[in-house]
C-alpha cells in the first residue's frame, strides 16, 4: 500500500486528482470482486447446465472488470509516485544549491596556504574572524545537511515505491490476460454445447437482419424489437386453461390485487449496473456539438475494456447497424430494453438469454466511447437514479 503524505495532497492538485482516481478504482475493483464471487457461488449451486454456463461466463467477465479496475488503480499509484518524485527532485535541487556553494567556499579556504596569513597584512585577524563565523555557522550547516539527507532518504523511499507500483501494474496486466483467456475458453465451450440449437439461432439471426435492413435508424429498430417483445410477453403471460364457468360468459376476472401486482412489476425497472467501467463524458439530455440531445450516458472506456450486460434479459439485436460498428440491444421484458453502442467486438448472440454481468463484447480500439440507453415503452429513462439506488 502506497502512503501519500498529507502535504502532497494539499499542495499538488494533480496528486489529489490521482488519489481520487485511485480510491474510485479500488472501490470499483472491490465491488466487481464481490459480484464475481457471488456469480461463482450461484454457478456452483445451479443444476441446469445452461444456467450454470451463463453464471460462469458472467463471473469471468466481471472478474475481468475487476482486473481492469485494479490496473487503473496501479496506474494511478504509478502516476502519484511519479509526481511526488518530480517534486522531491525539485526540492532536493533547491536545498542542494546553498550547500554546494558553501562547500565550494570551504574548499577554497582549505586550499589557501596557511603561510600566506603571516605575510599578508591583516590576514591573521581575517582568519580569526573567519573561524568565528564558521563556528557560529556550523549548527546551520548541520541542520541544512540533515534536511538534505532526509530528502535523499525520501527519494530512495519513493524510488522503492515506484518499483513496487510498476510491479503491481505488470502483475495485474498478467492476471487480466489470464482471465481473458479463461473467458474465451468458456465462450468456446458454450458454442460447442449450443451446436444443437444452430437452426433456431440462425432463424433468429435472419429475423434480426431483416428488421435491421428495414429500420431506418436505431429508434425505429428498437421500436420494432419492442413490439415483438411485447407480443412475446403477452403470450407468455396468458393464463393456463381454466375450468368452464357454471354459466356461459360468467368467467371470473383476475382479482384486483393480482392486476395491481402485475402492473407494478411491469413498471418497475430491472436491477441495473453500468456495462463498462469508464469516465462519464456526457449525461442524459446533454447537447452534443451537432445539437443532438443525448438519450443515455456516454462513457470513455479503456481500450479493449470488457462490456457486460447491465441487467437480465434476452439479446434482441447484436452486430453492426448503419453507421454503428457494433451495437447490442437487450430486451428486459415488460417494455424495458437497453441499447449499447461503441463495441469493437460483439460476443453476444441474438436470442441468447443473459444475466447481469454476462459478457457482450469489448470496447472499440483507439479512443472508445460506450453509450448506454435504457428505455421503457420506447421512452428514454435516466439511468443515474437507478445506479444511485442500486
Amino acid at each position: 500500500m502506497l502512503a501519500i503524505p498529507a502535504y502532497a495532497l494539499s499542495r499538488d492538485p494533480g496528486v489529489a486528482e490521482q488519489q481520487r482516481a485511485l480510491a474510485a478504482a479500488k472501490r470499483d475493483a472491490s465491488a466487481a470482486e464481490r459480484r464475481a464471487a457471488d456469480l461463482e457461488h450461484r454457478a456452483k449451486a445451479m443444476t441446469r447446465a445452461a444456467d450454470r454456463a451463463r453464471a460462469e461466463q458472467a463471473a469471468a467477465a466481471v472478474a475481468i472488470q475487476a482486473s481492469e479496475a485494479r490496473i487503473a488503480a496501479a496506474e494511478a499509484r504509478v502516476g502519484i509516485v511519479d509526481r511526488l518524485r518530480a517534486r522531491q527532485r525539485a526540492r532536493l535541487a533547491e536545498r542542494q544549491g546553498p550547500i554546494v556553494r558553501l562547500t565550494a567556499a570551504l574548499q577554497t579556504m582549505a586550499r589557501r596556504p596557511a603561510a600566506l596569513a603571516l605575510v599578508q597584512p591583516g590576514s591573521v585577524d581575517d582568519m580569526v574572524h573567519v573561524r568565528a563565523l564558521l563556528g557560529s555557522a556550523l549548527p546551520e550547516i548541520r541542520a541544512r545537511t540533515a534536511g538534505l539527507r532526509a530528502e535523499v532518504a525520501r527519494g530512495d523511499a519513493l524510488r522503492r515505491s515506484a518499483g513496487l507500483a510498476v510491479a503491481d501494474l505488470r502483475r495485474e496486466q498478467d492476471q487480466l490476460r489470464i482471465r481473458r483467456t479463461a473467458l474465451a475458453r468458456l465462450e468456446a465451450d458454450q458454442r460447442r454445447r449450443s451446436q444443437g440449437l444452430v437452426d433456431d439461432a440462425m432463424a433468429e439471426q435472419d429475423r434480426m437482419i431483416a428488421m435491421g435492413e428495414k429500420a431506418k435508424d436505431i429508434a425505429e429498430l428498437i421500436e420494432e424489437l419492442g413490439e415483438q417483445s411485447d407480443i412475446r410477453t403477452r403470450l407468455a403471460s396468458l393464463p393456463g386453461p381454466r375450468l368452464r364457468p357454471p354459466l356461459p360468459g360468467r368467467a371470473a376476472p383476475p382479482p384486483p390485487s393480482e392486476l395491481a401486482r402485475l402492473s407494478a412489476i411491469a413498471q418497475a425497472p430491472p436491477p441495473y449496473r453500468l456495462p463498462v467501467r469508464g469516465r462519464l463524458v456526457s449525461g442524459m439530455g446533454e447537447l452534443s456539438d451537432s445539437g443532438v440531445r443525448a438519450r443515455g450516458l456516454t462513457l470513455a472506456a479503456a481500450r479493449g475494456a470488457q462490456i457486460v450486460s447491465p441487467a437480465d434479459g434476452r439479446i434482441a439485436f447484436a452486430g453492426p447497424f448503419r453507421s454503428y460498428a457494433g451495437i447490442v440491444i437487450i430486451d428486459h421484458d415488460n417494455g424495458w430494453s437497453t441499447l449499447i453502442t461503441g463495441l469493437g467486438r460483439v460476443a453476444a448472440k441474438v436470442g441468447a438469454e443473459v444475466i447481469q454481468g454476462s459478457p457482450l463484447g469489448v470496447a472499440d480500439g483507439g479512443n472508445p466511447r460506450i453509450t448506454v440507453e435504457l428505455r421503457h415503452a420506447g421512452r428514454p429513462i435516466d439511468i443515474l437514479p437507478l445506479l444511485t439506488r442500486g
